[in-house]
């Protein structure tokens, strides 16, 4: 399918007479009394339509919405998913706008999520127990759990309630 026919039907629907008809087909009214269109206008907009692939006469001869035309023209846009890493699917599975939904129960999961998590902690920088408490609430109100389980994986170690960076993937 060409980007013709993408421009054609968005063409099609930018035009006030073909908009009105496709309306009234998609709310499965009357063209003839709801488009509000003189009988020529009415006409030539269905042809239009029909031309385009939105529009066909059912077996009885009244109009429909082909709505197949909208999936045939995005299939043939879509472009193939990109490969996604297994800690991508992890992370794409149990965050939600850079929140977690929860805490993974499963000990590889939740490897994953916590190595995400740490990387708000710069490797050689000390933080306080409540700078530690700030920055894991933005991911979870469970704060004291994840702080728990950095400490527990050897991605945090604290001294003296002073917390640092000991684990996890480092970018390079």
């Amino acid at each position: 399918m060409s980007d013709e026919a993408i421009r054609q039907v968005l063409g099609l629907l930018y035009q006030e007479d073909t908009l009105r008809v496709l309306a009234a087909l998609v709310l499965e009214g009357e063209p003839e009394r709801d488009a509000g269109l003189e009988r020529e206008a009415l006409r030539r907009a269905l042809d239009r339509l029909e031309r385009g692939g939105l529009a066909v006469r059912d077996e009885d001869g009244r109009w429909k919405v082909r709505r197949e035309r909208f999936r045939e023209l995005l299939h043939a846009t879509a472009r193939p998913a990109a490969p996604v890493s297994q800690q991508e699917k992890v992370l794409q599975s149990f965050l939600v706008e850079g929140r977690l939904r929860a805490i993974p129960s499963k000990r590889d999961k939740q490897l994953v999520v916590l190595d995400y998590v740490v990387q708000v902690f710069e490797p050689g920088a000390r933080y306080s127990e409540k700078d530690v408490n700030v920055a894991l609430r933005a991911f979870h109100d469970d704060y004291a759990a994840l702080r728990r389980y950095l400490v527990d994986e050897g991605m945090l170690s604290r001294e003296n309630n002073v917390y640092w960076r000991s684990g996890g993937s480092v970018e390079p």
